[in-house]
């Protein structure tokens, strides 16, 4: 299924947040325990509506298109339930061409924004579908930093070494290249290719991803950033949870 042309989209950045079709003992399996699979995939779900209704808030404050990069293939209807409404859609299954160096999720990540940027867009950025809180104005920044005149990147790290989002104005294949996804080097590594290549990196405030249960505690008991109202009906159905460590 290719993605309808986005109108007006050549003065816009494109925010999509990497989408995989919430479905027990796939989703968000780090969270059990303390969760159930049918629980961590109800709050996939919600992550996901939270996360694409974000976007589109930021997209009254700045030039930003919504997407959900989406993956498998074929996958849409399982998808597009859960994404707040004006989303599109963008594959991101790993299946284009991309360099040697570049494997994983690296691949997905890569095909997501250059899918994206084909769509006209002069910036893309893709976005974790682990930060439901994350604060609407760090959106609107990185449209803002990514549509000014020159070429840069934008990188938004997590507390973990990870990142919660990469924008870009073209499809830098450098920026994916030898990177060990999930473990705590990736957002250092990520700084290290935009060095070697010299592309300017612009920094927003780091915040944190959800993917475990100190996460999940975190999440129970903070409230600060985006709302994420789906989120929170969610969290308030379970029980159990771990209790957030004193700050």
């Amino acid at each position: 299924m290719a993605p309808e042309p986005v109108s007006g989209s050549s003065a816009t950045c494109a925010i999509g947040v990497m989408a995989k079709a919430p479905r027990s003992g796939r989703s968000k399996t780090r969270l059990c325990p303390p969760l159930t699979p049918d629980d961590a995939a109800l709050l996939s779900a919600a992550f996901l509506r939270d996360t694409t209704a974000n976007i589109l808030e930021a997209a009254r404050s700045a030039p930003i298109a919504a997407y959900a990069a989406y993956a498998p293939q074929g996958a849409e209807t399982l998808v597009v339930p859960h994404l707040a409404s004006g989303t599109h859609l963008v594959l991101a299954d790993g299946t284009s061409p991309a360099p040697a160096t570049v494997e994983g999720f690296g691949r997905c990540l890569l095909q997501a924004v250059a899918g994206m940027l084909a769509q006209g867009h002069a910036a893309a950025c893709v976005l974790s579908s682990d930060i439901p809180t994350l604060p609407t104005r760090l959106l609107v920044e990185a449209a803002r930093i990514l549509l000014a005149p020159g070429d840069r990147a934008v990188l938004g790290a997590c507390d973990d070494g990870g990142y919660y989002i990469l924008g870009l104005k073209q499809a830098q294949a450098h920026l994916f290249a030898d990177i060990a996804w999930s473990t705590d080097t990736v957002a250092a590594a990520t700084r290290a290719r935009a060095r070697e290549i010299g592309l300017a990196l612009v920094e927003l405030e780091p915040w944190y991803d959800v993917d475990d249960a100190a996460s999940l505690a975190r999440l129970s008991a903070d409230r600060t950033g985006y709302a994420a109202p789906a989120t929170r009906a969610v969290l308030a159905r379970l029980t159990g949870l771990p209790e957030a460590a004193p700050a």
